[in-house]
């Protein structure tokens, strides 16, 4: 074989391998890759903040923002206006946050300012009567999409946490997003218009996406919309876990790793991958924390190496792998998040992205403490490394972060009492703090048998009667479908007959 006809049939290997990869991806992510796009990071809540607010500024057609809560405080104030601003002169704007995130209270006696000025607010999935459990899944996503052609995926929600508070010496939250122009874009505004249709009539045909739109760069991207029980970016994650071949580096807010993505992280150090995690070290919910911690000695034991933030709270989601691929979003590595929640995620692949993607965790790593395994096998962080005092976190509470700490317990509790794994000693606060509440609730059930029965009963009896309601409107709705079918088709069956 001649020197050209090798090359040629490399290159066609090479273009067949990269085919094949795309389209596992696509299909795991339920995502095609789109190119065409121009996309900048965007650090921290200032940088994100004020591209928002200049965004929204030079709205003339629609802005749809989806977010988990707006804050009360002088920066959901300052959003509250920019939207109502842009409602007053004939914007239609739509703002959709999530029920739970925004504390149960309707948004619209929350926000006068929007709701008078035309501004549509929609809160996402509220507790219903009929559906005892339905509010566990929340929309947890963080996506603006102006006029069909810019758009913001990211982790942040809006208050002021995220940009500090200087007279009280409070650091803002470590976040991180994007801007996106370009085709993707169109992803990003049917997504909103999924989720928007999932809260109430869904958008007119003159608000979604028409058509394609052009090309503006050259950086191809994904947009990962997952949706409860798909486990899309789930998938994803795996894959690139196992497909790294060089490092894999990822930053998360609130770590509680199934038993299949550790194992997937610790096979990939185990072939020489450089896998770093960067964590919370005070977090804002300190259960999560305890779990997160309870998770480090597989790690690292496997090598690979984690790092705890030094700030206030690290609050974002991002991954980026072998300088090629990254991801920037909404969505944490726990189970709630993976599979329980509705989350929205961009995944790039290109170097230049990338490459600065790498850059910004190691300016991170500089503002975080190693965790290492003493000889002794016990895990603790390196204090030979330069470390700052940690401030405390405020406890401010999110459906998703309890979530995700109850299952992370329960897969606990449950290994402990099935020995289906091997149990470390940073579990042991785990499972003692689980056995007395055990404890607790076992004394007042035995002292007081109707303080446990009663709200058991009334529970069972919800369920119950939610159950016989559903069953009665879907045993209404086929009885309405059955009287619409055509009456040649219902002459047809009694011919059969």
């Amino acid at each position: 074989m001649t020197r050209s006809s090798y090359e040629r049939s490399t290159n066609a290997d090479l273009s067949s391998a990269r085919m094949l990869a795309d389209q596992t991806f696509a299909r795991a992510a339920g995502a095609p890759l789109i190119p065409g796009n121009t996309i900048r990071i965007l650090r921290d809540g200032s940088e994100n903040y004020t591209a928002w607010l200049e965004a929204i500024a030079t709205a003339e057609r629609t802005i749809h923002f989806e977010t988990y809560v707006i804050h009360q405080d002088e920066i959901g104030r300052q959003f509250a206006a920019a939207l109502a601003e842009k409602a007053r002169h004939g914007v239609r704007v739509r703002l959709l946050c999530d029920w739970f995130g925004s504390l149960g209270v309707g948004l619209r006696p929350r926000w006068p300012t929007m709701t008078h000025a035309g501004v549509e607010i929609r809160s996402f999935n509220p507790l219903r009567i009929d559906r005892p459990f339905g509010w566990i899944s929340r929309d947890h996503r963080k996506v603006i999409a102006i006029d069909g052609q810019r758009g913001f995926v990211s982790g942040l929600c809006v208050g002021r946490r995220w940009v500090g508070d200087p007279e009280r010496h409070l650091e803002p939250w470590r976040d991180t997003g994007v801007v996106i122009e370009g085709p993707a874009v169109a992803d990003l505004e049917r997504a909103f218009a999924e989720t928007w249709a999932a809260a109430g009539p869904p958008l007119p045909a003159a608000d979604l996406p028409n058509g394609r739109i052009a090309a503006v760069g050259t950086v191809p991207a994904r947009v990962v919309a997952s949706t409860p029980t798909t486990a899309q970016l789930y998938r994803l994650d795996q894959l690139i876990a196992g497909g790294a071949r060089r490092s894999l580096w990822l930053t998360d807010a609130y770590f509680v790793g199934t038993t299949l993505y550790v194992q997937a992280l610790r096979a990939a150090a185990a072939d020489g991958v450089d896998v770093r995690l960067l964590v919370p070290g005070a977090s804002d919910v300190p259960f999560i924390r305890s779990l997160s911690r309870a998770g480090y000695r597989p790690l690292l034991e496997a090598g690979i190496r984690v790092f705890e933030w030094n700030g206030l709270m690290l609050h974002a989601k991002t991954a980026v792998a072998d300088s090629r691929w990254a991801r920037v979003g909404s969505t944490n590595l726990n189970l709630t998040s993976w599979i329980g929640n509705w989350e929205l995620d961009l995944a790039v692949e290109d170097r230049p992205f990338a490459t600065a993607m790498e850059a910004m965790f190691l300016d991170d790593l500089s503002n975080a403490t190693e965790v290492v395994l003493t000889a002794q096998r016990r895990v603790r962080l390196n204090h030979q490394a330069p470390r700052r005092r940690r401030p405390v976190a405020r406890a401010y509470g999110s459906g998703t972060r309890a979530a995700a700490g109850a299952l992370g317990i329960g897969s606990t509790v449950g290994a402990a009492i099935t020995n289906r794994r091997l149990l470390g000693p940073a579990e042991a606060r785990v499972m003692a703090n689980a056995g007395l509440l055990l404890l607790a609730v076992s004394a007042v059930a035995f002292e007081w048998p109707r303080v446990v029965a009663i709200p058991v009963s009334v529970m069972l009896a919800w369920v119950a009667l939610s159950l016989l309601f559903r069953a009665a409107t879907l045993r209404f709705q086929g009885k309405a479908l059955a009287n619409d079918r055509p009456p040649q088709l219902i002459r047809e069956e009694r011919e059969r007959d």
